[in-house]
């Protein structure tokens, strides 16, 4: 019997294991897949959460509308959902030669509604970190590629869960810690990894604070908002504005029912830079120490070679990251790199014989492009998930106040059952994962 045609979505729905069956090496498509001859050589999306993180990625999608098209959109308000598509609709109208405004992506009030597409190829998770977990799990199921908001999950039972989901359906997944796709990071873990400045000591980061967790008056809940979904695996609380306000400076980031707090906020971003300049992608930290814990000054994580991260969150850092070495020191922030001896560390080129890490300079063209060559993306799920378990780690060891042992193979916390039971929470009723 003869295979079924060989198209460009059937590629993308079956992943690397469709590749197989049909007996095609992963960077040998037919031409007709992706050229411009294709019946559609656009990477469909659809977009769940929309927010502020959302708008962003919306604004360097539209940039590319050569390479993706975004046709479907949901949120549990309904108003934010509509705000996307006039903005997607008009943006996709002035290309049109009859300069007609189209309609915008087609709106869902839940995204299973709209990973029942199946002219959808990819997603882009958006919502407070208790929602990714769920929704990116179930694009997976649905035969989607995603990228997922960091902090990747908001348990690290989540995350494994996450990793054995897309390894089981060849999904490609990227995590939205961009870091890595910015030449000053990569170049500073370069820097580390190639023992340029030496053995590796200390490691200082700044991640900032939060104001507490503030006690909210109940108010009533906005008519075209489904407030029961948006708290949907966690506990019910009453619905207050600034409880599920999108707000970089707060709102529901101020909250651990929702993440991580700065952990989950800018740890997800700096740990992650740490975890690739040491070459820790499948494993991490192996103890984990909070503020104050037996005179401790910084929380502090450490890895099983006695390298000591330490949250500094202090102005005096000269970037986002320090990494002290027997050797040198540098610093690193977003388009920024210096060193104690800038010529010779910052400006020095990469022999052959160097490690040189994944080049990506755009998050977003690194996913578009493994969509298609269905390779592994700089940030990908395990990667992820690893940087992810250093956030939830440090929250833990703050809420139980004391140090705690990790287990970076077996993913387990070492001699304290009741810091264990904080690898994962209790869900909802209706909410399992």
């Amino acid at each position: 019997m003869k295979n079924a045609p060989l198209t460009r979505r059937t590629v993308l729905k079956r992943g690397l294991a469709g590749i197989i069956a049909y007996a095609a090496a992963p960077n040998f498509f037919p031409a007709s897949l992706f050229g411009q001859g294709a019946p559609s050589n656009r990477i469909t999306l659809g977009l769940v959460g929309n927010g502020l993180i959302c708008n962003a990625h919306i604004g360097a999608i539209l940039g590319r509308s050569a390479d993706c098209q975004i046709v479907a959109t949901c949120d549990v308000m309904r108003s934010k959902a509509e705000k996307v598509r006039a903005r997607v609709g008009a943006a996709y109208g002035k290309l049109r030669d009859s300069g007609t405004p189209t309609s915008g992506p087609d709106i869902y009030a839940t995204h299973e509604e709209l990973l029942a597409r199946t002219d959808i190829d990819a997603v882009f998770v958006c919502t407070p970190d208790h929602w990714h977990a769920a929704v990116a799990n179930a694009a997976m199921k649905a035969g989607k590629d995603v990228y997922c908001e960091k902090p990747q999950t908001l348990t690290v039972r989540e995350g494994r869960v996450l990793v054995e989901t897309a390894r089981h359906h060849g999904r490609v997944f990227q995590t939205g810690t961009q870091q890595r796709s910015n030449k000053s990071f990569r170049k500073a873990a370069e820097i580390v990894r190639n023992g340029w400045i030496g053995d590796i000591k200390l490691i200082r980061t700044r991640l900032g604070e939060f104001a507490p967790a503030p006690q909210l008056p109940e108010e009533p809940v906005p008519a075209d908002f489904n407030y029961d979904r948006w708290l949907g695996p966690t506990p019910w609380r009453p619905y207050n504005a600034l409880r599920v306000k999108g707000d970089y400076g707060g709102g529901w980031r101020c909250f651990l029912d929702y993440g991580g707090r700065k952990n989950g906020d800018w740890g997800a971003h700096h740990f992650d830079i740490i975890q690739n300049a040491l070459g820790m992608d499948h494993s991490g930290p192996v103890e984990f120490i909070p503020i104050g814990h037996e005179g401790c000054k910084f929380q502090t994580h450490v890895y099983a070679n006695g390298i000591r991260v330490e949250r500094f969150d202090d102005d005096s850092l000269k970037g986002m990251i320090e990494f002290q070495g027997t050797q040198g020191t540098i610093w690193v922030s977003r388009n920024d790199l210096f060193a104690s001896d800038p010529a010779a560390l910052v400006n020095r080129p990469l022999r052959a014989e160097d490690i040189h890490l994944y080049a990506s300079d755009d998050h977003h063209t690194d996913f578009f492009n493994c969509i298609r060559s269905r390779q592994r993306p700089i940030s990908d799920v395990e990667a992820g998930h690893r940087s992810a378990t250093v956030c939830h780690l440090n929250v833990i060891a703050a809420q139980v106040r004391r140090a705690i042992r990790w287990d970076p193979v077996k993913e387990e916390i070492i001699g304290d059952p009741v810091a264990s039971r904080l690898l994962d929470r209790p869900r909802r009723a209706g909410y399992a994962l």
